[in-house]
């Protein structure tokens, strides 16, 4: 359901902290109500309190008197499935529009259809910038899926899917399912009186294939997210991806959703699981997300940023 100011913080954050990564398309209006567009992945989020998100724009671009004129914009954060978009906003197409469904956003701007999320926003400021112009914009209204973001990296795009197969190399491999709902974690009971996170071993049918299952089994409408921590478990012999995951409302067919407090925290007996999930936790409440690399014991925190 679409969110229109004034805002729950929770649920604005929320929708910072998961999508904040990847390709998006920025939409506006010309002075003619002609919709323009082009793709960066140059944007992040600035502020709460005010709701400010931000995007640049190079002083050489076509949409460069549009854009900096205009009474404000949209940015629409592509889900994997739409890297055709991606590059038809990113090339001169002569109608870019004609190749996605769209509407005109509650403030005016035009959102895509089948993204993972859409920010409509009025426009607080203009900064220069060098050859770029920062465009900073108030979030009047913003939607949400459970489609996973596409990324960009090293000149090629980036899913969760590619990853993990890349990743899993005929290792002994067990994936994970992270998956939110509105600050708590769907958690599962590990069979020794304990809680964990649905997880899988993965098998001839790979690491994908494993984690649809996984999600099925778990009874909810859930879609691959990022891959949130990969880690060698030398206790379990094995690697071990953790992909994060949201999903709508529904009562799950196993488990149950919890919160991440002190206590829910003391019945994760895998004490690499137990790190992971306080670091989650940690991470939701500001909105930030990073992904770990390492063993159980010991490791690195790289940032999910948006590039320039």
């Amino acid at each position: 359901m679409n969110q229109t100011a004034p805002f729950d913080k929770r649920e604005l954050r929320n929708a910072f902290g998961t999508f904040m990564t990847g390709v998006t398309v920025v939409t506006a209006a010309d002075d003619e109500g002609n919709p323009v567009g082009f793709t960066a992945n140059s944007f992040t989020s600035v502020s709460l309190e005010p709701p400010l998100v931000l995007v640049c724009l190079a002083n050489t671009s076509s949409n460069y008197e549009t854009l900096t004129r205009s009474k404000g914009f949209a940015i629409n954060v592509l889900a994997e499935g739409q890297k055709d978009v991606s590059n038809t906003f990113a090339r001169p197409v002569e109608d870019r529009f004609a190749a996605v469904a769209w509407k005109k956003g509650p403030h005016g701007s035009p959102v895509f259809g089948d993204v993972s999320a859409w920010f409509d926003c009025s426009m607080h400021k203009t900064v220069d910038a060098g050859d770029h112009v920062i465009l900073i914009g108030r979030v009047e209204a913003f939607d949400t899926s459970t489609h996973p973001g596409l990324g960009y990296a090293r000149g090629a795009y980036v899913t969760a899917a590619a990853e993990a197969e890349a990743l899993a190399n005929g290792a002994n491999l067990l994936v994970s399912a992270l998956i939110a709902r509105d600050g708590d974690v769907l958690l599962v009971d590990d069979g020794n009186g304990g809680l964990t996170l649905p997880e899988v071993n993965v098998g001839k049918e790979g690491a994908t294939a494993a984690l649809q299952k996984l999600i099925q089994s778990c009874g909810i409408e859930a879609e691959p997210g990022f891959i949130y921590s990969v880690y060698e478990d030398g206790a379990r012999e094995h690697q071990h991806i953790s992909f994060l995951c949201q999903t709508a409302a529904g009562d799950p067919a196993r488990g149950a959703f919890c919160d991440l407090g002190a206590s829910t925290l003391m019945d994760i007996a895998d004490p690499a699981m137990r790190i992971m999930l306080e670091r989650y936790e940690a991470e939701r409440r500001m909105g930030n997300f990073g992904v770990y690399f390492g063993n159980q014991k010991s490791g690195t925190v790289r940032s999910v940023m948006s590039g320039s």
